[in-house]
């Protein structure tokens, strides 16, 4: 093939098809999922976290039916208050500390879904969700007025997942990602 044909073919715009030619296929290149985050916009992101994570809390506190067993694991639940615990010790630090430990606690109670599609989708966006927290944090001054932002809200999902209570979990989960989302969309 080609140099051209094979750059094309690595845009999505052609394909190669052994000895019949080289087939248009778009018109426009294909946008690979990690450019298409770093361009969206924190809101947009924000909204795709709410759909994965409450259904995470869900899934983490639901009973698997095959099994008659919880879905998380005792080690899932000793994650979860280790990045809780994380997440309170970094409120006394900057806003990157602070948001870093909230992911981790966000993506431990999504990994104890034991969905590793969810899991590996929550991990696509959570590097686009950092840069965007941390200039909200900053935008908003959220953690001069309160350094422990969301704190007992935090502690009240995990509650909920290690008390087996799906729907809890999933209503705590989207109270509180509703919430920073309200202040999103009210900023200039």
């Amino acid at each position: 093939m080609r140099p051209d044909a094979a750059a094309r073919a690595g845009a999505g715009l052609v394909q190669p098809r052994q000895g019949a030619g080289v087939f248009v296929i778009a018109t426009r290149p294909t946008e690979d999922w990690p450019a298409r985050l770093r361009r969206a916009a924190v809101t947009d992101v924000y909204e795709v976290r709410m759909l994965v994570e409450v259904e995470a809390a869900r899934l983490a506190a639901r009973l698997a039916a095959r099994l008659a067993a919880l879905r998380r694991t005792e080690e899932d639940l000793a994650a979860m208050q280790e990045a809780l615990a994380g997440r309170v010790a970094a409120a006394e630090g900057d806003d990157a500390a602070f948001v870093d430990a909230d992911i981790a606690l966000h993506a431990a109670i999504v990994a104890s879904a034991r969905n590793p599609v969810l899991t590996d989708l929550f991990g696509e966006f959570a590097p686009v969700l950092r840069e965007g927290l941390i200039e909200l944090l900053d935008l908003l001054g959220l953690r001069g007025t309160d350094l422990r932002h969301g704190e007992d809200a935090h502690a009240d999902v995990v509650r909920a997942v290690e008390a087996g209570d799906p729907e809890e979990a999933a209503r705590l989960t989207r109270q509180e990602l509703e919430s920073t989302l309200a202040l999103l969309q009210s900023t200039p």
